[in-house]
């Protein structure tokens, strides 16, 4: 996905951690708070994150391809009209994650990776490994 997403002016927003910072060295980065996994302090943390951040960047398009602060962000970007797309993780292709489930009904692009996860969600555009 890099050739794609290098020709776009572009924010992350993930973790603090060490395999992330190895993996945007040089890009634009804001922290969210974890642990996310049903974790409801955090989850409102990362709600008031996504409102201030989308809010300050204004951008054309959310796009997420995991958990953690997928949720709020794709929810926050839909209620203000900002597009958003989700890719489910690559690892579940018999079975729906949380945020896949939260997220398929009101993103505006779903998609998957592998043609046999496309039973789970009707409708997604299968897009391959994002690897």
């Amino acid at each position: 996905m890099r050739r794609w997403w290098e020709t776009f002016d572009r924010t992350w927003v993930t973790f603090d951690n060490q395999h992330s910072a190895s993996a945007l060295v040089g890009e634009d980065v804001i922290h969210a708070h974890s642990p996310t996994t049903r974790n409801v302090p955090n989850a409102v943390r990362n709600t008031l994150l996504a409102r201030r951040v989308l809010s300050e960047l204004r951008p054309d398009l959310v796009v997420s391809t995991g958990a953690g602060v997928a949720a709020p962000f794709l929810a926050v970007a839909h209620r203000r009209g900002i597009r958003t797309m989700y890719i489910e993780v690559i690892d579940r292709i018999t079975s729906r994650t949380l945020t896949g489930r939260m997220a398929y009904p009101f993103v505006d692009q779903f998609a998957v990776q592998w043609p046999e996860q496309k039973h789970l969600y009707p409708g997604a555009a299968v897009i391959g490994p994002t690897l």
